[in-house]
């Protein structure tokens, strides 16, 4: 009788065990790219319990349901206003623009814009003065969201003016992503010091109970903005933290930001009311009722492109693959972080077979090990296929972010070229549809590239076995999305 149980058991335990596998074959690929169906479904055989744990855990790719209608409103309010506005400058784009800004008016609402001015800014602590120069001249509003900002030496200049703002009567919003800040010394102070000063402030994405709205942990606000008064605004790869992110080691970063006036800057803090929306259910109307100013001769056409997991779809991935297929000649890529999907890697590829120069610029130093070596994974085959490979030299790290095609137009934003950027954070990149911008900034990676190693592809196999798997393995890891 006891064996007999005993057999009723296996077979019932088999067959739970089996109806449990049938439904993730089904359930887990559902909406869901191949390869990170895969990479999930391979974990969740190999290691049953904690693969399946992993993934009810982190295996959405989306905000709650109750954040994803938040962006519907905050997408309407995008559509009315881009409706409402008098820049609207689509019909007089060059028509090789043309697919590229419908792409991305159609995934986001935001319009180009004409009328305004680009200065790209290269010094670091020179970046946090002119932010903070303006912030103490402002006469309203002021929006700063970052993904790392905290209190230290280099950043004192800047919450100093943010007092200075205040004192003045100017009201001052500010977001702080929860992850990429509290492990600094500075996130307590600075909290304490934002408060004092009679700072409205908010924490991006703080970790709640699933009964207060459950998101996945690693889904983050990378965004970098500030906003002043519709008159200014900034974006770019910086941080607000001291070039060192105070590491132990010798890495130090290298960064890029904008500067922008004009009609964009609206946009930008549209952006940002829509992410302080999202987290304080606040609705700020300071740039949608602040009178732009008119500029006759300015001629800068820029296009906002948010992107992130409370979208339907990758906006930044479709709009840079999408660029890189219309190259004619060249593409220059600057970023820390390559860890391309497959629509991505087709791309480069296929541009670099064509004929087209594309020159990828990333670090020989690596301050993510596991997207550092997934990363590497991918050289090889860009190397066959024609695509130009450099290595900024240690210890430095070139964390600017930035696209440029034909020399023509360009991106700029806080947009990793990885999997995470185009899947799970939130992110938000300029186009630049000018000539003499991309231009610049084609001159500014030439710039870098001579403190690069050239990778060659003869070298590059000679890194060894052992080192081959590894990168290997964290390439398919990479993909659990």
């Amino acid at each position: 009788m006891n064996i007999n149980v005993a057999s009723v058991l296996t077979i019932l335990i088999f067959l739970i065990d089996l109806a449990i596998r049938l439904w993730l074959l089904l359930y887990v690929p559902k909406n869901r790219k191949p390869t990170a169906a895969t990479a999930w479904l391979l974990l969740i055989f190999i290691i049953p319990l904690l693969g399946t744990l992993l993934f009810f855990i982190l295996g959405s790719t989306k905000l709650s349901r109750a954040r994803r209608a938040k962006q519907k409103t905050i997408n309407a309010a995008f559509k009315d206003l881009a409706s409402a506005s008098d820049h609207k400058v689509k019909a007089n784009l060059n028509p090789e623009y043309q697919p590229i800004a419908s792409l991305a008016q159609s995934l986001t609402a935001l319009p180009v814009t004409t009328g305004n001015t680009l200065t790209l800014l290269t010094d670091y602590n020179g970046s946090i003065k002119d932010m903070a120069n303006k912030i103490i001249n402002a006469k309203q509003y002021v929006y700063i969201e970052f993904y790392a900002m905290t209190l230290d030496k280099t950043t004192e200049p800047f919450f100093a003016a943010i007092e200075t703002a205040v004192k003045n009567g100017v009201q001052v919003y500010v977001l702080f992503d929860t992850f990429g800040s509290k492990k600094y010394q500075g996130y307590k102070p600075m909290q304490a010091r934002l408060t004092k000063a009679g700072v409205h402030w908010a924490k991006i994405l703080p970790i709640r109970l699933p009964s207060r709205g459950y998101n996945r942990p690693d889904l983050r606000n990378h965004r970098k903005i500030v906003a002043i008064d519709g008159q200014y605004a900034y974006i770019g790869s910086l941080n607000m933290i001291d070039k060192t992110y105070h590491r132990k080691d010798d890495i130090s970063y290298i960064e890029l930001v904008a500067r922008v006036t004009g009609p964009s800057v609206r946009d930008l803090a549209a952006v940002f009311a829509g992410d302080w929306y999202s987290e304080t259910g606040e609705i700020l109307r300071h740039a949608v009722n602040h009178k732009l100013p008119v500029r006759n001769n300015d001629t800068v056409r820029l296009q906002v492109v948010p992107s992130g997991s409370a979208y339907d779809y990758p906006n930044n991935l479709y709009l840079i693959t999408m660029m890189i297929h219309s190259a004619k000649e060249s593409v220059h890529i600057t970023n820390p972080y390559l860890v391309p999907d497959a629509s991505l890697l087709t791309a480069l590829m296929a541009a670099a077979k064509r004929g087209v120069n594309v020159s990828i610029l990333n670090s020989e130093v690596m301050d993510q090990w596991m997207v550092g070596n997934a990363q590497r994974s991918y050289y090889e085959q860009l190397l066959k296929a024609g695509v130009h490979i450099n290595l900024y030299k240690e210890p430095q790290l070139v964390h600017e972010k930035f696209m440029v095609v034909d020399k023509k137009s360009a991106i700029i934003g806080s947009s990793n070229f990885d999997i995470r950027s185009f899947e799970l954070n939130m992110e938000c990149i300029l186009v630049i549809y000018d000539e003499l911008i991309s231009r610049k900034l084609a001159n500014h990676h030439k710039k870098l590239l001579k403190n690069c190693n050239d990778l060659s592809l003869q070298s590059w196999n000679k890194r060894g076995l052992k080192r081959s798997i590894l990168e290997s393995i964290t390439r398919l890891a990479s993909a659990l999305q």
